[in-house]
């Protein structure tokens, strides 16, 4: 299979319980700012939900063809709730230096809270999808969706963000080829931007 997203699975193909469950413990080591682990991950297994997402999001067959879908959410509260806890195996110095510097970071700062939400569940979504590689498994990202019927059909909490969705599979043809890749020259920055 090519490196590209992959958009077309076996219907009938089941990932094991175990598997599901280490895609997502997996997913669950990718790193957050403070270590605030404010991503959630929405598995949708109910076929009816999945075509009822599917409806939203242009009719791509991965949403139901897929063995797993996976709807990356964060909580962009999580800074504030009881951010004690994910430092609570630190150092008393390293605690008492952390907490309160998390809600120094975060506190006032919506675009910040919401960025940092995005960030993280980018870093997510990439360890979900070479987890699932490495299990075998292709994947392809999405944010073709109508990202607030989704919100909607997955019963969103208010102070949670969407960021995008995971389809993961067992893969029946090729990906198409990249039909385009920037040079090297184009993408890659040295120290700094010319003229800037």
């Amino acid at each position: 299979m090519s490196d590209a997203p992959l958009k077309h699975y076996d219907p009938e193909h089941q990932l094991t319980e175990d598997e599901i469950k280490v895609l997502l413990e997996s997913a669950m080591q990718a790193p957050t700012a403070f270590n605030i682990q404010h991503w959630r991950f929405v598995v949708v297994r109910d076929p009816n939900l999945r075509r009822e997402i599917r409806k939203v999001a242009w009719d791509q067959a991965q949403v139901t063809d897929a063995s797993l879908l996976v709807v990356l959410c964060a909580n962009q509260n999580a800074w504030d709730e009881q951010p004690e806890r994910y430092w609570e195996k630190a150092p008393k110095a390293v605690q008492e230096f952390l907490v309160p510097a998390i809600g120094q970071y975060y506190s006032g700062r919506p675009q910040v809270q919401r960025d940092e939400c995005m960030r993280s569940c980018g870093i997510a979504g990439a360890t979900l999808m070479l987890a699932a590689k490495a299990l075998g498994y292709d994947s392809c990202p999405m944010d073709g969706f109508d990202f607030e019927a989704v919100a909607k059909l997955i019963h969103l909490p208010e102070n949670h963000v969407i960021s995008f969705m995971v389809a993961i599979g067992k893969g029946v043809q090729d990906a198409w080829p990249k039909p385009g890749q920037l040079s090297y020259d184009e993408v890659v920055v040295t120290d700094r931007f010319i003229g800037g």
